[in-house]
């Protein structure tokens, strides 16, 4: 395995994990533990731990009560995602050297680095701005297209393709099936970083009704700060139950499209097509019973942090199904031509009888 892949297998781990401490990180509370960025309390390893130090730290931040165990948690995550920047750096130099550069193109590694570039930026606004719930919600979509991204250059790397020719609706279907993963992590985003998961304790209805009353127009209104309304009023209850009903009525289209893309493997492609089918059916299978433990559980962290990381799973599935989907379609074009006096069907080029080197 070259230095690359090695680090791209390093990166999409770091990712997973990042995923995970930010999703705990926010769960438990402590998106604010260290009131400054990139340093805690003016540390920039460590937290005040000590008396002195802790002494310090409430002279320099007297509107900041300190409070080590948060502010060790927002630390490490810190750590983490500066270690995965430190590797997507060490991607995107490497792309650009000659002999990769040949084989490959080096721009989706330069775009991965942009848009860490711009996840640092996001956690420093994240703090610097209180947790607005815009903020946080981009953040943690900064962190899934980073994902993604890694991903798509791991799947670039691979050489094999599913055996089997998927049908023509598939690919259209697997498209709007990412389309509607990624959407409902936007909205997962909004009911986490507006703490609407607990708008309805009850399932499947939403205190007790199905459609309880709700207030649109303010939760989905997206510049205001946490907990406030656009004109600073207290955020009402029926805005938080809009948010989390919304993210409801979003699983319900991502378990109709990704269902169907995983039938459609299952039916229409080779073995290793059903290798995905599965994989995209145990994935959303997984999330969902994890949103509906959440909701009856009544948000634990550990399976909190868990819907995090289950959204990342089923959004690298659908990613990937999608790229294969494409890069079998080109491939598939470039073997086998159009043939338009057969009404368009793909046909094998023909081959002159007595060409020993034919394929």
């Amino acid at each position: 395995m070259t230095l690359y892949r090695r680090l791209l297998a390093a990166a999409i781990v770091l990712a997973f994990a990042v995923i995970a401490l930010g999703a705990y990180v926010r769960l438990s509370d402590a998106g604010l533990g260290c009131p400054d960025w990139p340093g805690c309390y003016g540390h920039w390893l460590g937290v005040p731990d000590e008396a002195h130090e802790q002494a310090a730290a409430s002279r320099a931040f007297p509107d900041r009560p300190v409070e080590t165990p948060k502010a060790w948690k927002e630390m490490i995550h810190r750590y983490f995602a500066g270690s995965l920047g430190l590797l997507v750096l060490g991607l995107c130099l490497l792309s650009w050297r000659g002999e990769a550069r040949r084989q490959q193109s080096p721009r989706l590694p330069t775009l991965l680095l942009g848009i860490v570039m711009l996840q640092a930026a996001l956690g420093m606004w994240t703090v610097t701005l209180l947790l607005k719930p815009v903020i946080v919600t981009l953040h943690l979509l900064g962190g899934m297209t980073t994902l993604a991204l890694l991903v798509a250059l791991a799947l670039r790397e691979s050489t094999p393709v599913a055996s089997g020719t998927a049908s023509p609706g598939v690919p259209r279907l697997a498209g709007l099936a990412l389309l509607a993963v990624f959407v409902q992590i936007a909205l997962g985003g909004w009911v986490s970083s507006n703490y609407a998961a607990l708008a309805c304790t009850d399932f499947p209805m939403c205190q007790g009704q199905w459609q309880p009353p709700m207030d649109f127009s303010h939760g989905f209104t997206v510049f205001r700060e946490l907990g406030q309304t656009a004109d600073g009023e207290l955020l009402p209850f029926s805005a938080l139950t809009a948010i989390h009903w919304t993210h409801r009525v979003g699983a319900l289209a991502v378990v109709g499209l990704v269902g169907m893309l995983a039938l459609a493997l299952w039916r229409n492609g080779g073995a290793r097509w059903r290798n995905w089918s599965l994989l995209l059916a145990g994935a959303l299978t997984l999330q969902i019973s994890l949103g509906v433990g959440n909701v009856l559980l009544s948000l634990p962290l550990p399976l909190a942090v868990a819907h995090n990381l289950g959204a990342a799973l089923l959004l690298t599935f659908t990613l990937a199904v999608n790229l294969r989907l494409h890069r079998q379609r080109r491939e598939n074009v470039m073997i086998f031509p159009v043939d338009r006096a057969s009404g368009g069907e793909f046909r094998r080029p023909a081959v002159p009888r007595g060409n020993p080197s034919a394929p």
